[in-house]
């Protein structure tokens, strides 16, 4: 069975997944830390918990999502695994960094595979389906977990709400028609985690979400 343990990191907000099961074979989704105790605090629940990193996942490759990479990169020998639409589509790290205002210079990891719907990754004894949904940006994508009962959608869907379509790529018929085709055919009480905010359920999107 997955744990998941989830962190809140950067100026955004972003929850960065880390994903492991009884082996102690893990997976990083969206690693977003972006100061040293952020780091610090990843890299000692790893070592805490005798995790083997195996991969590092992106469900998009915005820039909050993606400002842990290069620390990962670094420290643990991983590049990103991403779909292929958003390496064309959006700019690069840095000159988002630029369109933010952020401070400080962001180096740019280069995908080292890309990802495509209905793949299977697989890690220990668990497993992760690829979904793509695509909307928020164009190459978005959700891991989901049948076994378990889980999905990590990104961007794409929040509790209440769903993602911003404002951004490079980004458009909203498209992105609704993915979470109704893509997400909410899921079963009913699977757990949905987002890039931002609380944990939700299909079926409390189903019934409470207004843009669905």
């Amino acid at each position: 069975m997955i744990t998941i343990k989830a962190f809140e990191f950067n100026y955004f907000q972003e929850n960065t997944f880390l994903l492991y099961d009884e082996t102690g074979e893990a997976v990083l989704i969206d690693c977003g830390c972006c100061r040293k105790e952020e780091e610090k605090e990843l890299s000692d629940f790893i070592t805490a918990n005798k995790l083997t990193l195996k991969y590092l996942l992106c469900t998009h490759l915005h820039l909050d999502h993606i400002f842990g990479n290069p620390y990962i990169y670094k420290n643990y020998a991983l590049k990103p695994w991403a779909h292929k639409l958003d390496t064309e589509k959006l700019p690069s790290p840095g000159e988002q960094a630029k369109l933010f205002g952020l401070p400080g210079r962001m180096e740019n990891i280069p995908v080292g595979k890309f990802i495509v719907g209905n793949e299977i990754i697989k890690f220990g004894e668990s497993e992760l389906q690829v979904i793509t949904v695509p909307g928020h940006s164009p190459g978005s994508v959700a891991f989901y977990c049948k076994k378990d009962g889980f999905v990590i959608v990104g961007d794409a869907l929040f509790s209440g709400s769903i993602g911003r379509t404002d951004l490079w790529g980004g458009n909203q018929e498209v992105l609704i028609a993915a979470i109704n085709d893509k997400l909410m055919t899921l079963p009913d009480e699977t757990v949905v985690y987002p890039g931002h905010g609380p944990e939700t359920r299909i079926i409390d999107e189903k019934l409470n979400n207004p843009y669905l």
